[in-house]
């Protein structure tokens, strides 16, 4: 039917003019049976093709007509947007006497791409908090189509592979390479390889960790990850994995039976450490994990993450906290404290068991300098540590979000140790108190002593007179 003299129809409270139910589907049946039409009706179709060019606004098309776009990708879809509108002109040859403005169709499509919008026929809306400045933080929205939506998943079921193949596969393979190598008193070029390809793994996964677990803790907000973030990140992992390995490898070079008891103990005092919290926190037991599993099911695949958890904390800090009482199994908390006390319990086991390689060490070190060895070991640890606050004070995406800082956490940390090793002030009074009494005493006895021959002198003068 036409209107006037366009071609179209009427839907709603307005005319579409996009190509999924609008002006631009039926302009492009009705172009590609152009030679099938009458005269009159080949005019009105160019008329209504040139009305619907006119429509452009900013380098887009308004869903309907009579209305204004207000931003420039604001519905650069192609069932109400750019891409709808711009296909009755590629159907068309170069007959006709229209110009089909190729110069807007480029600038359209430019802007299409630019925007990073995947045409999908369902779309998700969702809304991120950007970081906030100046104390006000704004609330944006984002179309996700189905294919960004799968690549997402893809996405985020890699990282956590890479994790999972970091510290179950990698580790225990560069820790065994490294002992045959000290064993042997030998590293050939393609052990030396393997073995550089197996920690940058274990650092690769121990990044993912970090940003997983940034990603999940802050859900909620648009975050952004920039290259010295993960230069902090790489460079602190890398010497914490690094000395971590060399310190077992050393410790279990000389004693390796005790090397036992180290594992196991550090092992199941992870694996428990989340079941102790739980039960303590007196939580039903998580029943939401999978609808399909039942409750055997559901602990088996606890049991499976906790696993993992030891795992990864064998070998250094897991930014994934587990929290078996949450719904989403994950602390989103950010503990201080939890942080500094592993650390320090790192950093004086490491010392323990160098000083114990140190004090039992074989033959096999003979051309080796181990107090430089040691004292190399313990500097790599340190730069770690440094190389994390770095990371947490200035790096970290969302630092402006933390109730307090790393510093701040840090200084609390160092006033309670002196708390706890500064003497009470009462023994301080007391014993001030017990050395003045002998001055004070004597001075009680000399003041009596002056008072009474004051009375005896009185005395004497009074009898004189009688």
């Amino acid at each position: 039917m036409s209107s006037g003299r366009v071609v179209g129809f009427k839907q709603g409270f307005g005319s579409q003019k996009g190509a999924a139910h609008g002006l631009s589907s039926i302009l492009q049946m009705l172009l590609s049976y152009y030679e099938y039409l009458q005269p009159a009706d080949q005019e009105l179709v160019w008329q209504s093709v040139d009305f619907l060019m006119d429509q452009e606004q900013n380098s887009n098309w308004p869903p309907e007509l009579g209305e204004t776009i207000e931003r420039e990708n604001e519905l650069v879809h192609w069932c109400h947007g750019a891409p709808g509108p711009d296909m009755p002109p590629a159907d068309v040859s170069g007959e006709s006497p229209l110009d089909f403005r190729h110069t807007r169709c480029v600038e359209v499509f430019y802007i299409y791409f630019r925007a990073g919008r995947v045409e999908e026929p369902y779309v998700s809306i969702t809304k991120k908090r950007q970081m906030p400045k100046d104390g006000y933080s704004e609330e944006i929205e984002k179309e996700v189509g189905q294919a960004e939506g799968k690549l997402c998943t893809h996405r985020s079921a890699f990282s956590r592979a890479s994790v999972i193949q970091a510290f179950l596969g990698s580790a225990p393979q560069l820790t065994l390479q490294l002992y045959i190598c000290v064993l042997q008193q030998e590293i050939t070029a393609a052990r030396s390889i393997f073995m550089v390809l197996s920690l940058l793994s274990i650092v690769y996964g121990a990044l993912r960790c970090n940003i997983l677990a940034i990603k999940i803790k802050y859900d909620d907000y648009d975050v952004s990850v920039k290259p010295a973030a993960y230069l902090c990140i790489f460079m602190w992992r890398s010497f914490e994995i690094a000395t971590r390995v060399t310190v077992l490898v050393l410790f279990s070079s000389v004693l390796q039976i005790w090397i036992l008891p180290v594992v196991l103990m550090n092992f199941f005092g992870f694996f428990f450490y989340p079941w102790i919290l739980f039960w303590q926190s007196k939580s039903p037991f998580p029943e939401n994990i999978e609808k399909a599993l039942s409750r055997v099911g559901t602990t088996i695949v606890l049991c499976l993450l906790t696993f993992l958890y030891a795992g990864i904390n064998m070998f250094c800090w897991s930014a994934v906290q587990v929290k078996l009482n949450d719904p989403d199994l994950i602390n989103k908390s950010q503990n201080w404290y939890r942080l500094t006390v592993y650390y320090m319990l790192r950093f004086i086991e490491n010392a323990f068991l160098l000083l114990m390689w140190y004090i039992y060490k074989t033959d096999v070190y003979l051309y080796v300098c181990a107090p430089l060895l040691v004292l190399q070991l313990l500097i790599s640890y340190c730069m770690a540590v440094l190389f994390m606050l770095v990371f947490y004070q200035f790096c970290h995406p969302c630092k402006k979000l933390f109730s307090s800082s790393i510093s701040e956490g840090l200084l609390s940390c160092f006033k309670f140790l002196c708390f706890i090793c500064k003497p009470p002030t009462s023994t301080i009074l007391t014993d001030k108190a017990e050395v003045k009494c002998p001055e004070n005493t004597d001075d009680a006895r000399s003041s009596s002593k002056t008072i009474d021959s004051q009375k005896g002198i009185s005395h004497q003068s009074v009898s004189s007179n009688a």
